[in-house]
């Protein structure tokens, strides 16, 4: 495959699946697997056209929201010899936004449903003694982290980075090590202004996984001493005062409980 063909091979199956029914298309990935992820992610690693890659990128997008469960096809056995994870923690820094937030949610979601590890084996189908240079999961966790505070610290997108970056954040800081990797990326301190009374939907929403966010960190040691550096108590009284939102107030609720 040269940087700007397709294989035959690629585009019949791109054929064969694209602009079908979405049950057609379905009928296709139970039946073919994750035959059409490794069609996905080889395109990925070897196309540099950006109007092929958005495409690409919206084509796994369209398959995950239909069904979120299909992320646990990149981790499926029969891929151990492909790197699904380094064509979409390449294209974070490349391309342009569109391309970077796609590949920044997609792969969000994909890493966040690895597999449990057990001894000898870790995700993305490498054995833990095996020489490889596939991209371990902490590469992928530690780079996303990085990137999420570069846009939390200097949006790309004027309205859609810190919403994009607070939204992952809140689904990866479940993960111990990604809490312990933001705290020590000084990325703690670049939510607290976030958190404030809202009015729009769209800033509720944003508050309320920002939140979610705190919550999360509230379970690690040392973000709660930072934490208890900062004027963050008092803002999350403001967010209960001032919100209608039950969710909010309750996930404020449980913030207070952990530091307090």
């Amino acid at each position: 495959m040269t940087t700007e063909l397709i294989t035959g091979t690629c585009l019949q199956l791109l054929r064969r699946y694209d602009h079908k029914p979405e049950s057609q298309q379905a009928a296709l990935l139970d039946d073919e697997r994750p035959v059409y992820v490794r069609v996905f992610v080889n395109i990925l690693h070897d196309i540099s056209k950006e109007e092929t890659l958005e495409y690409v990128l919206a084509l796994i997008d369209e398959m995950l929201t239909e069904n979120p469960k299909r992320a646990r096809l990149f981790h499926d056995s029969s891929l151990s010899s492909t790197d699904t994870y380094e064509p979409f923690l390449k294209l974070l820094w490349k391309g342009n936004w569109l391309i970077q937030e796609k590949s920044c949610k997609l792969l969000s979601l994909i890493v966040s449903v690895q597999p449990k590890l057990h001894e000898g084996i870790v995700s993305n189908g490498e054995a833990t003694h095996s020489k490889s240079t596939f991209t371990s999961s902490d590469d992928v966790l530690n780079s996303l982290v990085e990137w999420l505070c570069s846009q939390l610290r200097n949006p790309s997108h004027p309205s859609r980075s810190v919403p994009m970056a607070v939204n992952c954040l809140s689904t990866l800081l479940r993960e111990s090590s990604v809490r312990t990797s933001f705290v020590q990326g000084d990325g703690v301190k670049l939510l607290i202004p976030l958190i404030s009374p809202a009015s729009t939907q769209q800033s509720i929403q944003l508050l309320y996984e920002t939140c979610l966010c705190v919550w999360l960190l509230s379970y690690y040691d040392a973000a709660v001493d930072y934490l208890s550096t900062t004027r963050v108590l008092s803002r999350l009284v403001d967010v209960v005062k001032g919100s209608t939102k039950e969710k909010v107030v309750r996930v404020v609720i449980l913030t207070f409980t952990n530091l307090l």
